[in-house]
């Protein structure tokens, strides 16, 4: 069996059916589920999806605050700038095409360190790095993470119920996943760590790098503008860290076919390029899967990708070594290939009606 077709750890309603149909499992299923994991009295190797959301659930008291005691237009217009913008595009920076694709290098580990933490520490690499390969080698197949054809509530629990890594994987396996997260910088367990708690990361690792991830920016915001600015962007990232759950759904056209000629070229699986997501965030989903391991992947005119614009900012300073670019490729091989088949046919469209007219005068 392929190592991605159990990396992950299976939830108890399965993946799919005797008959290799994707189960979609009711809304009871899928709470039951998240509670279930979430139990860390239950299971300590729960701790690790338990952690992700106690962060989120520590910032909803920031974005109440920024609600009923901070709101103004400049603190609304900083929080927009940062959820929507800074927050986005640094995750497509660093958790997607850096820490899972591996689309560039950094000249040394101190970059590496700076661009991890250019904003607030929210989302687990391991949860997210592991469980993107799959979704890569399954989009929208049975066993992809976050199926958007099981539902939007499959989509946005994924992290709990579907991402983490299996808890019972061998050695060797185990192996395979510090393969994958070792140029993250993220410390890994030992073997026998992985198997008291469940996890390529250890607890004190993960609370020490949160601690001082949110201390550090709760400084600088509060150098900056005092408590109502450090309230609205905590609260920003807290509003950036449930709304980015609903992305795979979104990206996916909802599990519908939904893609357009001419816009979407990546046609073996439902994702599409959305606008809004791919001027704030770089994310032209359906571009990125026709090239996942590209560090750009707004390829045309329009395709705002600020993701890539501080990717090849880093390596004109030279803080990053070398970088993927499937930009010529895509032209050559899919936009322009297009562009001259829509002509040809133009072209004979406007020929058989010339020819039609004539014969008929």
């Amino acid at each position: 069996m392929p190592f991605l077709d159990y990396v992950l750890q299976r939830p108890s309603y399965g993946w799919q059916d005797d008959k290799g149909e994707l189960i979609k499992p009711t809304t009871s299923d899928i709470l039951r589920e998240f509670i279930s994991r979430l139990n860390v009295f239950k299971d300590r190797r729960n701790w690790l999806p338990f952690f992700s959301w106690l962060k989120v659930a520590c910032l909803i008291p920031f974005f109440i605050i920024f609600l009923f005691k901070f709101l103004s237009w400049w603190t609304v217009l900083a929080a927009f700038i940062y959820s929507m913008i800074i927050m986005g595009t640094h995750g497509t920076i660093w958790h997607h095409r850096y820490c899972t694709h591996g689309a560039y290098k950094f000249r040394n580990s101190f970059w590496r360190f700076f661009t991890q933490n250019l904003t607030l520490n929210v989302i687990p690499e391991e949860i997210y790095v592991i469980s993107h390969h799959v979704h890569h080698s399954k989009s929208d197949q049975p066993g992809d993470p976050y199926n958007a054809q099981a539902g939007f509530l499959y989509c946005f629990l994924a992290d709990v119920n579907h991402q983490p890594i299996a808890k019972d994987l061998s050695e060797t396996d185990y192996n395979r996943v510090k393969m994958l997260m070792q140029h993250t910088g993220v410390t890994a367990n030992t073997y026998p760590q992985y198997k008291k708690w469940g996890s390529y990361v250890s607890p004190l690792y993960a609370l020490a790098s949160w601690i001082l991830n949110w201390s550090f920016w709760y400084l600088v915001f509060y150098v900056i503008g005092g408590h109502p600015l450090a309230c609205s962007l905590f609260g920003a990232a807290g509003f950036w860290a449930v709304g980015v759950r609903t992305f795979n759904y979104e990206g996916h056209a909802k599990g519908k076919d939904k893609q357009k000629q001419g816009v979407d070229f990546s046609n073996k699986d439902k994702s599409i390029n959305q606008l809004w997501p791919g001027i704030v965030a770089g994310e032209w989903h359906n571009n990125h899967h026709l090239y996942p391991k590209s560090a750009r992947s707004g390829f045309k005119t329009h395709q705002i990708d600020l993701a890539w614009y501080y990717i090849k900012t880093m390596s004109i300073l030279g803080a990053v070594s070398s970088y993927k670019d499937y930009k010529k490729h895509f032209f050559k091989n899919h936009n322009n290939p297009y562009l001259q088949a829509k002509e040809t046919s133009l072209n004979r469209k406007n020929s058989n009606i010339k020819s039609f007219h004539r014969n008929n005068n």
